[in-house]
């Protein structure tokens, strides 16, 4: 993620200019002349965001301001390998169009280094989520046709298989693979240095927290004191969203299966609510690493990636989801499965709902939660998702068809099991 603050004369002209990579409201041009970002590979996600918070009048409510407050531009995305590595790619393919782009912000120099630019405003997130690690855009998009050959394949053979057993089924179709099938590459290594830092930090989170032990059970009872003065203190600030903000932001969704969920906000003034967040954020960062990698965010399945990042000094937060379905599905989602995760990071943030010990009521409150996200989500002005056709659901089926057609043997119940997903 590259963010830098938009020269305010300068940010028609940036609107105007990032409308010209879409098609239309809502739906990107992947070949534009500016970014065209099915060009590149790894990529799996990505999309430019103008994050401008309008609800900083709220901090009245809590006897603070924030006078002069940047307008920020954000360039970001989610991508196999290196981060790094893509970007420096963005750079050398898409210069003229980064440079057109960036000359809207503030101290871009036409003539600077392009690549060091970008790099010295990468915002590394407090904790960034993946739907299923490991998973490439190559690898989606070769079993996607390999499932599609498979369907195929078994409607022009129906008459021919009718009385086979599921077994002789699977059978004939790892055959027809071998011989007749879409190529499958075999996954890429994964580089050591990756597993040495999760295996770092999978060993470093837990011996940190028992050390820490004697100090929690101390603190603790002064930490619930303080939490519940705050939460009954905190003034809610949820009313219903204008109506004209939520067209505008509506006219932007549901144009495939999948949405980008972009918001900004402030985190609520105060010491103990800025090093609460930043703990949480620091035991999310430990579970999306190590439990939540295969397909689900706790109980959620519907994201591909997600990921949070504090700009001014920790004062104001982004949030950026890519996720399937509407927005209201996708809230009630996370309402009815997830609450307290919600709570958790959200209720540190300027006018949520009111909680009860930091994981009850917040995000139960449905309506003045839906109003809060609403308020607070910006307009996405480009999006780019490199499988349009494909939910997270799709993409595991898909997977779980290729595990299967590469297994070396089924039982007939599995087989059959199997064929149904195909």
């Amino acid at each position: 993620m590259v963010a830098a603050p938009v020269r305010p004369e300068a940010e028609a002209s940036l609107r105007r200019l990032l409308a010209t990579l879409n098609c239309s409201p809502g739906v990107v041009d992947a070949a534009n002349e500016v970014l065209p970002f099915a060009r590149f590979e790894r990529l799996h996600v990505a999309r430019l965001v103008i994050l401008e918070d309008s609800t900083l009048a709220d901090l009245a409510a809590y006897n603070s301001s924030f006078l002069n407050p940047p307008l920020w531009f954000a360039f970001l995305g989610d991508c196999d390998g290196d981060g790094a590595a893509m970007l420096a790619e963005f750079a050398a393919q898409c210069a003229d169009g980064l440079r057109r782009i960036f000359s809207h912000c503030q101290d871009f120099d036409a003539n600077c280094d392009l690549l060091g630019w970008m790099v010295a405003r990468s915002r590394a997130p407090a904790a960034c989520y993946v739907n299923w690690v490991g998973r490439s855009v190559q690898q989606i998009r070769e079993e996607a046709v390999l499932h599609a050959a498979l369907r195929g394949w078994l409607a022009q053979q129906g008459a021919a298989l009718a009385g086979d057993s599921a077994r002789g089924i699977r059978d004939r179709l790892v055959a027809h693979q071998r011989t007749h099938g879409p190529p499958l590459t075999p996954p890429a290594p994964t580089p050591a240095g990756w597993f040495a830092r999760q295996l770092a930090n999978l060993i470093a989170v837990p011996l940190l927290l028992v050390l820490l032990l004697p100090l929690v059970i101390v603190g603790l009872p002064f930490f619930l004191v303080a939490l519940r003065a705050h939460e009954t203190a905190d003034p809610v600030i949820a009313p219903r969203p204008d109506a004209t903000e939520v067209a505008t932001l509506a006219a932007l969704e549901d144009h495939q299966v999948s949405n980008p969920f972009s918001a900004f906000g402030g985190v609520k003034p105060g010491r103990f609510r800025g090093w609460t967040l930043r703990f949480v954020f620091w035991l999310l960062d430990f579970s999306v690493r190590h439990l939540y990698t295969r397909g689900r965010l706790a109980r959620v399945g519907t994201i591909h990636f997600a990921r949070w990042v504090f700009l001014d000094s920790r004062r104001r937060l982004f949030f950026g989801s890519n996720y399937d379905g509407s927005l209201d599905s996708y809230m009630d989602d996370f309402i009815n499965k997830v609450a307290y995760g919600l709570n958790l990071v959200f209720s540190n943030g300027v006018g949520y709902p009111r909680t009860s010990w930091l994981l009850l009521g917040g995000a139960k409150h449905e309506q003045p939660f839906k109003n809060y996200l609403r308020r607070h989500q910006v307009p996405t002005q480009v999006w780019y998702k490199a499988y349009p056709g494909l939910t997270a659901a799709d993409l595991a089926t898909n997977t779980m068809i290729r595990e299967g057609l590469q297994s070396a043997s089924m039982r007939e119940n599995d087989a059959r099991a199997w064929l149904a997903l195909i």
